[in-house]
C-alpha cells in the first residue's frame, strides 16, 4: 500500500456523512480535518472521530497535511471553494455539479493546472459494479452497437424530506443539476462523450412549500426548470434521452435503459454503486439478470478521491476534472438549448472513461 493521503473535508451536510464513513473505511485515505459554516458542526462532527481537527476552511487550507480538499459546500460555493483550495496547494474533490457555471468549471481547471494539483469530481457512483457491469456487456458486444438510451428521474422534489432545500431550487439546483450528473456521467461512460445537445423544460411553480424541520410551511423561490428533457447526441452516434423532473410522482422506467440490434440492457441507478443489470433479446420473453462483470466491490462515496489521488498509471482519469467539464457542460447546455429553441454543441472534449475491472478491493493504494 502506497503512503496514506490527507483529506480535509469542506461542508457537512446531509452527504457527508456518507463521505466521512467512506475515507475512514479505504486504507489510501485519511481524514485529517473538518470545516463548515456552523463550526459547532463541525466540532461535533470531529468528536466522533479520533484524531480529527475541526477547523475554520482558512485553517483547514493551511494544514500542510491536508493534500485533497473533499468540497461538499452547497452547489453555488463548489468554486469559490475550490478555488480557495487550489490558491494553497491542494487537489480538490467537487460534489455534483463541479460547479454552477461552465465558466467557473473552465476556471477551476485552468487553475489547478497552473498549480500543478489535480481536480476531481462527483459522481463516483459510476465506479460501481452496477454501471460498470452494463458498460462491460457493452463492450463485450451483448446488445451489438448501440443506437439510442433512455435515461429517466421523476420525483415530487426534495422539500418534502429536505428542513433546507433552498439550494434545490436556485442556480446550480433542479433535477438536472441536482440528479443529472449521475445519469449523464454514466451515459458518458457506457457510450461516450456527447456532442451536441437538444433541450426543454417548464417550470409548474413560482414557490415550494417546505415540509419537514424547523421551516416547516414556509415558502421558497422557485428559479430553476423543474421538469428538464434533454436529446443527447454521442461522438458514437448513439442518441441518448435524459429526462429529470421534479414535477411527478415517481415514473416505471429504468434508470436507464441502452437499446442495440442485439438487445436492451436495463441499467441499475446511476445514484448507487450496485443493482441488477438486466437484458432481453429480440424473441426473448421476459427479462434474464446478468451476473457482476466488472467495477469495484463495496463501494462507497469516498472512492472518487482515492482514484483522483491515485498514482497516475493507476487513476485512469474517471474521476478527473474533464469528464465532470463535460458533464457541467452537456446540462448547461441542454437549458441553454430550451431557452434558445435550437441544438447547441457541446465544447468541452473529452475521452471516454476507461472501465473498471471486477476487483474485490476497493480502490489501488494512492500517493507515489
Amino acid at each position: 500500500m502506497g503512503q496514506q493521503v490527507g483529506v480535509g473535508i469542506v461542508g457537512l451536510g446531509a452527504i457527508s456523512g456518507h463521505y466521512l464513513s467512506s475515507v475512514e473505511a479505504l486504507d489510501s485515505l485519511r481524514l485529517v480535518a473538518v470545516a463548515d459554516i456552523d463550526h459547532d458542526r463541525a466540532l461535533s462532527v470531529a468528536a466522533e472521530l479520533a484524531g480529527v481537527l475541526a477547523l475554520s476552511v482558512e485553517g483547514l487550507l493551511a494544514r500542510p497535511e491536508v493534500e485533497v480538499v473533499v468540497n461538499l459546500t452547497p452547489p453555488a460555493l463548489h468554486a469559490s471553494v475550490a478555488m480557495a483550495a487550489i490558491a494553497a496547494g491542494k487537489s480538490v474533490y467537487n460534489e455534483k455539479p463541479l460547479a454552477t457555471t461552465l465558466e467557473e468549471g473552465r476556471e477551476i481547471l485552468a487553475a489547478a493546472a497552473e498549480a500543478g494539483v489535480r481536480v476531481g469530481g462527483a459522481p463516483d457512483t459510476v465506479l460501481g459494479q452496477g454501471v460498470q457491469t452494463a458498460r462491460h456487456l457493452i463492450d463485450d458486444g451483448l446488445v451489438g452497437p448501440p443506437t439510442a438510451a433512455m435515461a429517466t428521474f421523476v420525483c415530487p422534489g426534495h422539500e418534502s424530506w429536505h428542513p433546507n432545500p433552498d439550494f434545490y431550487y436556485d442556480v446550480g439546483g433542479g433535477p438536472l443539476f441536482d440528479m443529472g450528473p449521475y445519469y449523464v456521467t454514466a451515459l458518458v461512460t457506457l457510450l461516450g462523450p456527447v456532442t451536441s445537445v437538444v433541450g426543454g423544460g417548464n417550470t409548474s411553480r413560482s414557490t415550494r412549500t417546505i415540509g419537514t424541520g424547523p421551516r416547516a410551511g414556509e415558502t421558497i423561490p422557485v428559479n430553476v426548470l423543474t421538469h428538464v428533457t434533454g436529446i443527447l447526441t454521442h461522438e458514437s452516434g448513439a442518441v441518448s434521452t435524459l429526462t429529470m423532473s421534479f414535477e411527478g410522482t415517481t415514473s416505471s422506467a429504468a434508470p436507464i435503459e441502452v437499446h442495440g440490434p442485439l438487445g436492451t440492457l436495463l441499467v441499475p441507478d446511476p445514484n448507487n454503486f450496485e443493482g441488477e443489470v438486466r437484458h432481453r433479446r429480440p424473441g426473448d420473453t421476459d427479462w434474464r439478470d446478468l451476473p457482476v462483470a466488472a467495477g469495484y466491490a463495496a463501494g462507497g462515496r469516498g472512492l472518487g478521491v482515492a482514484e483522483l489521488m491515485a498514482p497516475d498509471d493507476a487513476a485512469e482519469a474517471r474521476t478527473r476534472g474533464e469528464l465532470a467539464l463535460h458533464v457541467l457542460d452537456v446540462m448547461e447546455s441542454i437549458v441553454d438549448s430550451a431557452e434558445a429553441s435550437r441544438a447547441v454543441e457541446i465544447t468541452s472534449p473529452v475521452a471516454r472513461p476507461v472501465g473498471v475491472p471486477l476487483s474485490k478491493e476497493p480502490v489501488p493504494s494512492a500517493g507515489g
